[in-house]
């Protein structure tokens, strides 16, 4: 299994940024995707996660309103919008899988993958 995010970047206070994953899983329509961020000086927080169930989906406090976790399984793809960026949301972004129908911590998730840096500049 490989998971594999990109799309970040440098980018100024206010500005938007969207990134995919791309997982190498075998019927990934049956699995749970959640992003995960990691800020300097901080613990690994959850962000987002869609459940492969019914697609309802969870944001954290900090992301919610601003982040829109999606998926396309027809390409094995998890997408995060991420809009009204502040310094705030600066670290390394990845996604992973989960089995459970509802994953909330980060050791529900089976698999994640290497992340991608968002800098976000005041």
């Amino acid at each position: 299994v490989q998971l594999q995010a990109c799309g970040g970047g440098l980018v100024q206070a206010g500005d938007s940024l969207r990134l995919s994953c791309a997982a190498s899983i075998d019927r990934f329509s049956l699995y749970t995707v959640g992003w995960f961020r990691l800020a300097p000086g901080k613990e690994r927080e959850i962000i987002a996660v869609k459940s492969y169930r019914d697609g309802s989906t969870y944001y954290s406090n900090s992301v919610k309103g601003r982040f829109t976790i999606s998926r396309d399984n027809a390409k094995n793809m998890v997408y995060l919008q991420m809009d009204s960026l502040n310094p705030a949301d600066t670290g390394v972004y990845s996604c992973g899988t989960s089995g459970r129908v509802r994953a909330r911590d980060f050791y529900e998730f089976d698999y994640w993958g290497l992340g991608t840096q968002v800098t976000v500049s005041s």
